[in-house]
């Protein structure tokens, strides 16, 4: 089941993305964040954009929402996309599922492009961007810097 996100799911998705923070430089924080600041944040999204989450049972397995791309005004058409799943449900389509939602979602408000940021490489969400309609439109190299190495972002993109 896909159901809006609210702040009384903050730990659970802190306890999926605070995995990635952890593990992996699919995210570039490098400190696990507190639920009560992805309450904020969950706050601060879901004002404008919609944040979905994915249950199996009772369980938040996945979540995917839509930021602003910039603060400035000329942006406001534009968002950022992001989705994670618990490392334990991957490839089990949950991913795609919330991305479809989320999509469909911003399609019905005032959103004309949507931003997927991936860290380099990442076949498996590149696959997924594209197979949603995304198309690559750069990469910067050595943008960012995790776990003592250096790390490319490619950047792909969804006109509505």
């Amino acid at each position: 089941m896909i159901r809006p996100c609210t702040t009384a799911d903050a730990a659970a998705v802190c306890g999926i993305y605070n995995h990635y923070v952890r593990k992996t430089v699919i995210t570039f924080e490098e400190v696990p964040v507190p639920t009560v600041e992805m309450a904020q944040r969950i706050l601060d999204v879901t004002a404008r954009f919609p944040w979905l989450v994915a249950e199996e049972g009772d369980v938040i397995v996945g979540y995917a929402y839509a930021a602003p791309w910039k603060a400035r005004s000329a942006y406001r058409f534009s968002v950022e996309t992001t989705v994670y799943v618990a490392p334990n449900h991957l490839g089990r389509g949950i991913g795609t599922a919330l991305y479809r939602e989320l999509l469909d979602a911003l399609r019905k408000l005032d959103v004309h492009c949507a931003v997927g940021g991936i860290a380099l490489p990442n076949a498996a969400s590149i696959s997924l961007h594209e197979n949603l309609g995304f198309r690559n439109i750069g990469q910067f190299v050595e943008i960012g810097r995790k776990f003592d190495r250096w790390i490319d972002v490619g950047y792909w993109e969804l006109i509505f």
